[in-house]
């Protein structure tokens, strides 16, 4: 659940440091107080779509962080570590922040590690449910009717296999079908691709070849010069009367027998004695080439026409010779993919109606579980909305067979329909319910799916519009006792709801010449009373609207 949050430079919030309390949690204020301010802070911690307005006036960044209790969320603790961004030394605790720049800039953080966005809302989905005031209009599109009831029956991960298999059943099918409706055409492009794979087999071009031949041809094709510059090189440096050593020796002859030589006749001598050296290793370096280099005309005739081939087979497919090898892998595949004839087709067939069955016996078990979880979430709704002041109405899980008309979402379409007199039949929720039951309708259906959720903290931002009286003092005990299985976080302008809190938040907004400001107070039992007391009777406090709100939070417990 959530415990801490603190807010910074948030619209209109300088700063807020709020710490948080199982149990229900009202938070109430006079219209325009910013009320909501709270929950648009928390969701931005929670992986909402970052918004530069949002940055406070005049400062260059908001600073959101947001502290959750894991000790009753194995999933995320297991999230946490598989992606590892736990804390090690405190593994049932989450801290997540976000920063936004007044340029539009924002940056997360899951544990003091750097996070994407996805992340951040991936886990956010984990900790917190948030349920908005204008949820009601959702229920007007019947997708969203097969998401709750799949949400409630907790058959989200059978109806995400159903999806996957219809999906594999579908690709198959699909390609079967272009299969036989262009049966000649791939029966053509099948002869082509074989005939050429046929060709890039027998060529057996293997990796580095290329390379190798091509140097090897170069070579070849400068031997004879090569040689002929080995010989003579040879020649030059051996001939008796005007070879290479010839001269060197001869010099040597001439400075050995002074004496007294200076420095630098004596460096000329070493530098001969050196060279006379170097001549001969490389006299054998050239003899060693010219014996056992060997001027082959077969072995240039094989390489031309080896390199030749693999040019030829190039140009047919339009690619560089080094492409050659992966060319070849691919029409390999495409030919494993289009070969077999007849048979192929077989077993695209066999294979086709195996995917089918496998999506048609996944669907079964979900219609079946839609079936009953529809007679369950209908009942228990009917019992809330007879609380709601709503005795006559009758809300029916409507599931027609699409057998025939298979999709991914399954065989039946799926509609909540009402009836809201009695001897009415039921009918969509557009053409029957007012917006006042709209909203109650919705309100009904939220409590009794949060009722099953995996969440333990569940937020309802002004899920009440429109309801008061004794309905909205129903709504209160609802909220308060769905708050008994973890935390719930209420906005509210109703007396009757804020009266069921454990903890109740007031804001309130400030305003001078230079700026406004928001504020987020926790009540004491006192300033309950003053509070209910404003909501029950306005501004003006009376004797009578404080004894109303004493006996409603004495009602409360």
């Amino acid at each position: 659940m959530l415990t801490q949050l603190s807010v910074q430079n948030f619209t209109l919030v300088e700063r807020l440091d709020l710490d948080f309390k199982a149990g229900m949690t009202v938070i109430t204020g006079e219209t325009g107080a910013g009320k909501s301010v709270l929950l648009e802070a928390l969701g931005q911690a929670l992986g909402d779509r970052a918004d530069a307005s949002r940055v406070r006036h005049g400062a260059k960044r908001a600073d959101i962080s947001a502290t959750f209790d894991l000790s009753q969320i194995e999933r995320a603790r297991t999230w946490l570590q598989e992606h590892e961004l736990d804390q090690t030394e405190h593994p049932a605790e989450c801290l997540l922040r976000r920063t936004l720049s007044a340029e539009g800039r924002s940056k997360a953080y899951i544990n003091g590690h750097p996070a994407t966005l996805a992340q951040l809302k991936v886990l956010g989905d984990m900790l917190m449910d948030i349920h908005s005031q204008h949820e009601h209009q959702s229920l007007l599109v019947k997708d969203n009717h097969r998401r709750l009831l799949d949400e409630y029956a907790g058959h989200t991960t059978l109806a995400a296999q159903v999806s996957t298999a219809f999906k594999a059943w579908r690709h198959k099918k699909d390609w079967l079908n272009e299969r036989l409706a262009n049966a000649d055409e791939l029966n053509e492009r099948y002869q082509l691709i074989s005939y050429q794979v046929e060709e890039l087999d027998q060529l057996a071009l293997t990796d580095g070849e290329l390379d190798s031949l091509e140097q090897e041809q170069r070579t070849l094709a400068e031997a004879e010069s090569l040689l002929r510059a080995a010989s003579q090189l040879t020649e030059l440096g051996n001939d008796d009367e005007m070879g290479l050593q010839v001269g060197i020796h001869r010099a040597l002859q001439l400075l050995r027998p002074l004496k007294e030589k200076p420095d630098t006749l004596k460096e000329a001598e070493q530098l001969l004695d050196e060279a006379q050296i170097q001549i001969q290793e490389a006299l054998r370096s050239v003899e060693h080439f010219t014996d056992s280099f060997s001027l082959d005309p077969m072995r240039l005739a094989e390489i031309d026409e080896r390199l030749s081939a693999i040019y030829d087979i190039a140009r047919k497919h339009r690619v560089e010779p080094g492409q050659l090898p992966q060319i070849h892998e691919t029409l390999g595949q495409e030919v494993q993919e289009l070969g077999g004839g007849d048979e192929q087709i077989e077993v695209l067939e066999q294979e086709v109606k195996a995917l089918e069955q496998d999506y048609r016996a996944l669907s079964q078990k979900l219609t079946q579980g839609r079936h009953k979880a529809g007679l369950a979430l209908a009942k228990k709704v009917n019992q809330h909305l007879k609380q709601l002041s709503m005795e006559h109405a009758r809300l029916t899980v409507q599931m027609t067979d699409r057998s025939d008309r298979p999709t991914p979402h399954g065989v039946e379409d799926i509609e909540f329909l009402i009836s809201t007199n009695p001897g009415q039949p039921p009918a969509p929720l557009a053409k029957v319910a007012s917006g006042g039951e709209l909203s109650r309708v919705s309100l009904a259906i939220q409590v009794v799916a949060a009722e099953h959720s995996a969440i333990p903290s569940l937020v309802f931002d002004e899920v009440d519009v429109g309801i008061g009286g004794a309905t909205a003092d129903t709504v209160g005990q609802l909220l308060r006792k769905l708050a008994a299985r973890g935390q719930i976080l209420c906005v509210t302008h109703l007396a009757q709801v804020a009266s069921k809190g454990h903890q109740h938040l007031r804001v309130s907004k400030s305003s001078s010449a230079k700026k406004a400001e928001t504020a987020l107070v926790e009540l004491s039992n006192n300033e309950k009373v003053e509070e209910l007391a404003r909501m029950l009777g306005g501004a003006e406090l009376t004797a009578e609207s404080r004894a109303h709100a004493q006996q409603m939070l004495a009602r409360a417990g």
